[in-house]
């Protein structure tokens, strides 16, 4: 028997033995992920068969290395209800491509299934949360682990191996489209929240391939893979600290990101690949391109085969829908590139289908009972939603509404009753039935002495006259009113698609957020806004909640309502959880993961800039944010006594005593910030390094100890050597960025 046969050698020597024995073109095979897997089958029924490209490719290859979106469904793919893959199906057709794929390779290799779950699995019966930014603001790590956990079982109840999980991007620049896919400005929530994802995946089953790699998220003025021009501390001190995370949490594998860093191309930069990835952070596993950014490099190659070659050298180890690592054959014969660097990435893929024991179990179970994944269930989803919507002002404690009082409520605006603009991008199709709106919430909701009536009051980017004035009456001849405005990233419309699969942007598209779809002004439409300066000049109080994937400037809106709610695309059950919050039934306890800004003139607005920045000022404009990060309310109050900061040996210890000094339960988010008093680079104003999420009922009290561990306490000194800070270091201790204590402790 072959030693790659033998079960009781570790994956590593297994795949040694194997490697060796390949040709040079199955070596090249092995690292392609070129086809579209939603492109590879029809379906007739319940039957499926191979197209002519996918079974080409696979005699090609003489097998198939890995295997991207078999099971994606979308407006992009085309796939849908009548001509996708559904749950109960998807083992039929694995077994389909896999069967050809072992009959087509010498020594049996099976293929790898990847598949996207930013925020669930991007397919037909999908379990669908909350977007990044909505995680974000539930400041849950472990809700959302679990939340993950269910994503990453319903991908390997449908034989995916590898999910591609968007948790490495910073938001730096709100006008960039992909600010859902970002858990927040800020890299300490960033660097949490991407562990909690890898590791719920995981533990699934699932191994984890984390975008982006790296600092796509901080753009030139919000264009999507726009150059990042900033220098190493940036990227080290907000962009890695993600990437370190999940790195630790044992993440299978790396994408690479569309930008250039200091112009070079993040699938061309040996030091970012390499150096750092592979002899610093120690790195065993691959990396991924990202979808036709190999091609790319041809602005700067010339050649095709130059880009192929440019990639490998650089570190990038699979492909992705590109045709330059197609020609590593002819790459690697004229010598552009060595086939020494070919080994090391077909080693990857090989060691990790050895891992996963694809050589021994390539099938699945055709007879299995399916298995759904529904709300009822598994109510992370909603949880999610609950705990990540933000009350940001309550003005007269409007909130909440009384459900014994007799109240006619209009509900009004383009998102009240829009299940898709609660969703996000990178969604699949939805049954009515698999989610809530506001008004379906509201409806359920209300007492027995309420009447709702509902109006859109206009579209999300266009409105009339007619529809203004009717909403303007239906608001007159109402107590109350609710009004729902925001924007969408929903691509259920008439999208024209990039061949990566962006949106590119038109005047029919219906979205204002989502991958290829940047924004340069972040005020809501004008229709909009036309809407809600119509509702105010009715003189009725008004509750405003905004769903939206980025934050908007929202002075008007904030300075005309009674309350505002902040709900990031809340996902399926987003208008339920809304609904309970402004009846009462649910407490608010969101808080903004990322500034609001005033407009977007003011932009950058995150609040951990430099020190140096406090003389920043505007002569025309307030400089500081509407509302700054970790802002958000609830219906009850807190105190904070008996706080203490101490230097210990791990680290600093803060240790308080949380009262709940209201009349309802609520939600305590306190959170520790510091700041360097001296050193010898510049400080932040602000730095995020510890933070805690409890539920108290009315009049209890709990003591709660965070520690600030010194691996927070470190900083990269002018050299880039990172060493322990030094020196006095200002502790403050808020919730809902308000600050309750703070205080100096000598470090």
């Amino acid at each position: 028997m072959e030693p790659y046969r033998n079960t009781e050698l570790t994956p590593k020597e297994r795949a040694a033995d194997l490697l060796p024995r390949m040709t040079l073109r199955e070596k090249v095979g092995q690292i392609n992920q070129r086809l579209y897997g939603f492109q590879c089958y029809r379906r007739e029924g319940s039957e499926f068969e191979l197209t002519e490209e996918c079974c080409a490719e696979i005699s090609r290859w003489s097998g198939l290395g890995v295997l991207y979106g078999l099971y994606r469904a979308d407006p992009w793919s085309g796939r849908t209800e009548e001509n996708g893959v559904p749950p109960e199906l998807a083992p039929k057709l694995y077994n389909l491509v896999q069967r050809r794929v072992l009959e087509n390779s010498r020594f049996s290799i099976p293929v790898l299934m990847s598949s996207e779950c930013p925020h669930g699995h991007q397919t037909l019966g999908s379990y669908l949360l909350p977007v990044n930014l909505a995680a974000g603001a539930c400041f849950n790590p472990g809700l959302l682990e679990e939340a993950f956990a269910v994503c990453g079982a319903q991908m390997k109840a449908q034989g995916v191996h590898l999910g591609l999980l968007s948790v490495l991007d910073v938001l730096r620049d709100p006008r960039w489209g992909r600010s859902e896919e970002c858990y927040g400005e800020d890299p300490y929530l960033s660097r949490i929240l991407a562990a909690a994802a890898v590791r719920g995946c995981t533990r699934a089953g699932v191994e984890a391939v984390a975008k982006h790699l790296c600092a796509q998220g901080e753009t030139t003025g919000g264009i999507n893979s726009s150059a990042a021009r900033i220098g190493p501390r940036e990227l080290r001190e907000i962009h890695l600290p993600p990437v370190w995370a999940v790195l630790e949490e044992g993440a299978a594998g790396l994408m690479a990101a569309y930008n250039e860093i200091d112009g070079i191309p993040c699938h061309a930069n040996r030091w970012l690949l390499r150096d750092f990835l592979r002899d610093e952070a120690g790195f065993k596993g691959f990396v991924m391109a990202d979808g036709t950014a190999l091609d790319r490099l041809d602005e700067i190659t010339g050649d095709n085969t130059l880009s192929g070659a440019l990639a490998l050298k650089s570190g990038i180890d699979i492909s992705l829908w590109d045709s330059a690592f197609s020609r590593l054959e002819e790459a690697v014969q004229s010598g552009a590139v060595q086939e020494e660097r070919l080994d090391e990435a077909v080693f990857r893929v090989l060691e990790c289908k050895f891992r996963l024991g694809l050589f021994e179990h390539p099938y699945m179970d055709e007879d299995s009972p399916v298995r759904l994944f529904s709300a009822e269930e598994y109510p992370q989803s909603l949880e999610m939603a609950r705990q990540s919507i933000v009350l940001l002002q309550n003005k007269d404690t409007l909130l909440p509404l009384s459900r014994e009082a007799r109240t006619r409520i209009a509900v009004i605006g383009p998102n009240a009753d829009n299940l898709y603009a609660q969703l996000g991008d990178y969604t699949p199709p939805v049954p009515a039935e698999s989610g809530c709106t506001l008004l379906q919430g509201l409806t359920s909701e209300a007492g027995s002495g309420i009447t709702l009536e509902y109006l859109p009051g206009c579209d999300l980017f266009t409105g009339t006259e007619s529809q203004l004035e009717a909403a303007r009456r239906l608001a007159e001849n109402s107590d109350l009113v609710i009004v729902c405005l925001g924007g969408s990233s929903s691509r259920f419309g008439e999208v024209r698609f990039d061949n990566n699969g962006a949106a590119i942007p038109g005047s029919s598209v219906q979205m204002d957020c989502g991958e290829g779809v940047d924004r340069a002004d972040l005020e809501l439409p004008d229709c909009q806004l036309r809407l809600f300066e119509t509702l105010v000049q009715t003189g009725k109080p008004i509750i405003a909640a905004v769903i939206a994937g980025r934050p908007y400037a929202l002075p008007s809106v904030s300075g005309n309502a009674k309350a505002l709610l902040y709900a990031f695309y809340p996902g399926p059950w987003g208008g339920k959880a809304l609904a309970e919050i402004i009846f009462g039934s649910t407490q608010p306890s969101g808080r903004l993961p990322v500034s609001l800004p005033r407009s977007s003139a003011q932009l950058p607005c995150w609040y951990n800039g430099k020190y140096s920045q406090k003389i920043r000022s505007y002569c025309d404009t307030d400089s500081s944010p509407l509302f700054p990060f970790g802002a958000g309310t609830g219906y009850t109050s807190f105190e904070y006594r008996d706080v203490r900061a101490e230097k210990k040996e791990r680290g600093i210890v803060l240790s308080c005593t949380i009262s709940n000094t209201g009349t309802s339960p609520g939600y305590a988010v306190p959170m520790i910030f510091i700041r360097w008093q001296r050193g010898t680079i510049t400080a932040r104003r602000k730095e995020l390094k510890q933070f805690a999420k409890l539920r108290l009922e009315p009049g209890q009290a709990q003591i709660l100890s965070l520690e600030i561990s010194s691996r927070d306490l470190e900083r990269w000194d002018p050299d880039m050597v990172l060493r322990p800070g030094t020196g006095p270091v200002l502790i403050m201790l808020e919730d809902g960025a308000n600050l309750h204590w703070s205080g100096e402790v000598l470090y």
